[in-house]
């Protein structure tokens, strides 16, 4: 299918690494104009020689100064903006309520949730000028099943299925769409961490730890990045032009976590 998105001036968040590294591939591959951020530095530097074409900035999307800088940047390199993917995030402590570090909490959904506003609000006014205007928001199904043990990412998440349904319902006056992507148990780094980490505070191995978090899902195998990456890039086509307000499940139909 042809995505129609030639051209299309995209922003991706953490699009060093997985899940943005797939989407900053994947729109460039239907050629789009990308620009990524990361506080990965190396991961910047590996981008620049494996795909040169799409730029880059280091932004801490939690820091307001540095996202200023940001939309500086990616202004000046794609001329203007026609799709947001706010995809930053972190894994956030592992523990029950009462032994997470209030530090801990407050980093993650600072990252997590309110990074995504402070895009988002940086975006808005260059996205009302787009003709084929979106914002892509990665939330997880921790957003909507809740996540034992991870209660600052869940809470994070179910914030921006929230902060998403919103930003639709404002926006959609002007043509702006904007969805949710919830993924399941994706596979990389950042889910083997999160599996092991799990396992170690419930006393489990690695494969048991596994085989729980599993038992909830009908399709029991890691979601690869690049589908997450092929449904965003779907949403931001013109194809997805009436799609808004959505949590969108890419996920093997994952009922719980556990």
């Amino acid at each position: 299918m042809d995505m129609k998105i030639d051209g299309l001036r995209v922003l991706v968040t953490a699009g060093a690494n997985g899940i943005g590294l797939a989407t900053a591939r994947a729109f460039a591959a239907e050629g789009a104009r990308v620009h990524v951020c990361d506080v990965d530095e190396k991961g910047l530097a590996a981008l620049a020689q494996s795909d040169p074409a799409i730029s880059r900035s280091v932004c801490d999307v939690s820091d307001r100064a540095a996202v200023a800088r940001l939309f500086d940047e990616t202004l000046a390199a794609l001329g203007g903006l026609d799709c947001l993917v706010n995809n930053a995030g972190v894994a956030g402590p592992t523990g029950r309520v009462d032994e997470i570090a209030p530090e801990d909490w407050d980093s993650c959904v600072a990252i997590d949730l309110t990074g995504q506003f402070n895009c988002t609000r940086l975006a808005v006014a260059h996205l009302k000028q787009s003709g084929n205007p979106s914002i892509v928001n990665l939330s997880s199904q921790a957003g909507k099943h809740g996540f034992p043990m991870r209660s600052p990412y869940a809470a994070a998440k179910w914030g921006v299925i929230g902060f998403t349904k919103a930003l639709a319902a404002e926006l959609g006056e002007f043509g702006i769409r904007a969805n949710a992507i919830c993924p399941g148990l994706v596979d990389g780094a950042r889910q083997q961490s999160v599996i092991a980490n799990k396992a170690r505070s419930l006393n489990l191995s690695i494969d048991e730890m596994t085989s729980r978090l599993f038992s909830g899902v009908s399709i029991k195998r890691f979601v690869d990045p690049s589908d997450i990456a092929r449904q965003i890039v779907f949403l931001a086509s013109p194809h997805g032009k009436t799609i808004s307000g959505q949590e969108i499940s890419v996920c093997g139909d994952t009922r719980m976590l556990s």
